[in-house]
């Protein structure tokens, strides 16, 4: 049988070379991978952002494929994109990997960053590759808001309303049934691999009129936490809008009997758009679960749960 071809094999030029191949570009981008930069002319102002994934930080090769991988890679990144109120608009790439890594993990990765592109209407406009102890992905995200103002994390007005759309908490049980070596409920291990970021909400909300927003990506509390701070408001969330679904009752259930909502409080991962808005400005397709309340003297937190602290875990992503 014959071995594998590894990235070694293939050499940088040669394994780029075939991830880009067949790509296409879309109008605004006029010079695309393959020089040593792209270029492309928005219709406005221009976002960018970068995210950075390292295995067995944020991923692991044995609870997630390549294409998982790629996908959630992009994904990470548009949703900051989204939050911004931008239109997606195109990605760069940074891969480090060992050099026995096989040539096809590399190319079922490349079609996921481009699976995920294609889901959130940006192109893969260039990147790079180079040799590293473990896999590490950088993505750059860049996206066009087209004449709109950017949304920030500082505009929540007292007498707003929050609201959410995506899923929350899903990717946080996943990934607490898969650290004890189980692989289902299904619906939660799949959160865990690849986030179902909602593209075209951030415009929606946009246009809507939200006076913040921002991607969940660190946990419920503590990406709210970041909006209140900004804004200096408090917000109090509404448990009873907090739909748990039966995959997080039946993990928390596995797992100690804990309340299950933790996971949706406290659990990153998920990119759903958390946003504040005059009541009457909710798009279709959000879901209120609270509101902007006034930021009280000596308050214990900015935010709270049926206006009082969180009791469990604050919980909330952390790097260091």
């Amino acid at each position: 049988m014959m071995a594998s071809r590894t990235i070694a094999d293939e050499g940088e030029f040669g394994l780029i070379a075939q991830v880009t191949a067949g790509l296409t570009m879309p109008d605004a981008v006029t010079v695309g991978p393959g020089d040593d930069c792209a270029v492309f002319a928005p219709f406005g102002q221009v976002v960018v952002s970068t995210d950075a994934m390292h295995e067995d930080v944020h991923f692991k090769k044995v609870w997630s494929g390549p294409h998982d991988v790629g996908r959630k890679a992009v994904g990470a990144a548009l949703a900051d994109v989204e939050a911004m109120g931008a239109t997606p608009l195109g990605v760069v790439v940074a891969l480090s990997a060992p050099e026995e890594t096989p040539t096809e993990w590399v190319l079922e990765f490349s079609r996921g960053v481009r699976d995920e592109c294609g889901l959130g209407g940006a192109a893969l406009i260039g990147g790079d590759t180079t040799r590293g102890a473990v896999i590490g992905i950088v993505v750059t995200a860049f996206g066009d808001l087209q004449g709109r103002a950017p949304v920030l994390r500082s505009g929540a007005r007292v007498g707003d309303v929050v609201a959410f759309t995506g899923r929350l908490g899903m990717a946080a049980a996943g990934l607490a049934v898969l650290g004890r070596g189980f692989r289902s409920p299904g619906a939660v291990v799949r959160a865990h691999r690849v986030p179902e970021v909602p593209y075209g909400q951030g415009r929606a909300a946009a246009e809507a009129g939200a006076s913040a927003l921002v991607d969940c990506s660190d946990g419920l509390l503590a990406d709210l936490g970041h909006v209140a701070r900004a804004s200096g408001v408090a917000i109090d969330l509404d448990s009873a809008t907090l739909d748990v679904d039966e995959a997080q009752k039946t993990v928390a259930a596995a797992i100690g009997g804990g309340d299950p909502l933790h996971y949706i409080l406290t659990g990153g991962d998920d990119h759903a758009l958390l946003g504040t808005f005059a009541a009457s400005d909710v798009p279709e397709g959000w879901t209120v679960i609270g509101r902007v309340l006034p930021l009280e003297p000596d308050a214990g937190a900015s935010v709270t749960v049926d206006g009082k602290v969180w009791s469990g875990d604050a919980g909330g992503w952390r790097h260091f």
